[in-house]
C-alpha cells in the first residue's frame, strides 16, 4: 500500500509541473531550464544518496538517465507547441508501450487485467486528442517523449531493486542536467526571469528529486505496468491543473479523463489479482 500511495503522490506531484513548465519556457529556453532543474535536484538528493558496494550502479544509471534525458527533452519542447493538458495525457501513451515493450523484450506478459486497463486508457487517451487527425508537431515530440519514458520504466524497474535509491537517482538527474546545463549556458544562457528561476527550482526539488524518489522507490516494489498505471494519476491531475488557471478542455477532456480513471480502477481492483492467480 505505502508503494502504491507512493506512486500516487509522484504522480500528482508531476502532473503540477506541465503548467508550471509550460508558462517557464515562454521566458526561458527549454534546454538551459532542465539544465537548471535536474542540477538543483541532483544537489538536493545527493547527501542522502549511498554509493559504496553497488557494483553497476553507474551503468544503470547512465541507461535510465539517457532514456530520461531524451524523454524530458522531447516534452518539454513540446510543451511549446501544445497545450499542458493534451502534453500531459499524451505523455502517458507510456502506459500502452510498457506492456508491450515488456512483453517483447523482457517475455513478460501482463495479465488481463492490465490489459483491459490499458485498453480503457488508450480510449480515454484517443478521446481526449480528438484522433489521429488532430495531431500536430507538439504532439509528435510528445508521443516521442511517450517512448522514451517507457523504456526508462522498464530500465528502472530492472535495476533500481538492486541499488540505493537516491544513489540510482542522483545519476540519472546528473545525467539530465550536466549536457542540458552545458548547452544551455554555450546558447540561451541562464539570466532567467524570477519566475522562471522560481519554477526551476521548484520543479527540481519538489518534483524532480522528490518526486522522482517516491516513483523509484515504489516502483521496485510494485512493478513497471502498474507502475504506468498508476501514474496515469498524472494527466488526469494536470488537467484539474490546467482548468484551474484558465486552460479548458471540454466535454472530450471529461470523458478522456473519466476512461482513464475506469483504467486505472480495472487494473487495481482485488477481484481482478485474485482471478489472475487463480488462472496462473
Amino acid at each position: 500500500m505505502r508503494a502504491h500511495l507512493a506512486i500516487a503522490a509522484a504522480a500528482i506531484l508531476f502532473a503540477s509541473t506541465f503548467v508550471v513548465v509550460k508558462d517557464a519556457v515562454e521566458l526561458a529556453g527549454a534546454v538551459p531550464f532542465l539544465g537548471v532543474r535536474f542540477m538543483a535536484a541532483a544537489a538536493a538528493l545527493a547527501p542522502f544518496a549511498r554509493w559504496r558496494n553497488q557494483p553497476g550502479l553507474l551503468r544503470a544509471g547512465l541507461w535510465a538517465g539517457g532514456f530520461a534525458l531524451v524523454g524530458y527533452l522531447l516534452q518539454t519542447i513540446g510543451l511549446q507547441y501544445t497545450s499542458s493538458s493534451v502534453s500531459a495525457f499524451l505523455t502517458y501513451l507510456l502506459i500502452v508501450i510498457v506492456p508491450v515493450l515488456s512483453a517483447l523484450v523482457l517475455r513478460r506478459m501482463p495479465d488481463t487485467a492490465v490489459l483491459v486497463g490499458v485498453a480503457l486508457a488508450t480510449a480515454g487517451l484517443l478521446v481526449l486528442t480528438g484522433g489521429v487527425d488532430s495531431i500536430g508537431r507538439g504532439e509528435v515530440l510528445t508521443i516521442g517523449c511517450a517512448v522514451s519514458f517507457a523504456l526508462w520504466v522498464l530500465v528502472v524497474s530492472e535495476w533500481s531493486p538492486k541499488y540505493d535509491t537516491a544513489a540510482f537517482t542522483v545519476i540519472q538527474l546528473l545525467v539530465v542536467g550536466l549536457p542540458c546545463l552545458a548547452i544551455g549556458l554555450v546558447t540561451d544562457g541562464v539570466a532567467f526571469p524570477a519566475r522562471a528561476w522560481a519554477a526551476a527550482l521548484y520543479t527540481g526539488l519538489a518534483v524532480s528529486a522528490g518526486a522522482l524518489w517516491l516513483q523509484v522507490w515504489g516502483q521496485r516494489r510494485v512493478g513497471a505496468n502498474r507502475t504506468a498505471l498508476l501514474l496515469m494519476i498524472e494527466p488526469v491531475a494536470a488537467a484539474l491543473f490546467a482548468a484551474a488557471v484558465g486552460e479548458r478542455i471540454g466535454w472530450n477532456g471529461v470523458l478522456g479523463g473519466a476512461l482513464i480513471l475506469a483504467g486505472i480502477a480495472v487494473a487495481e481492483l482485488p477481484i481482478a489479482r485474485r482471478l489472475a492467480v487463480a488462472r496462473s
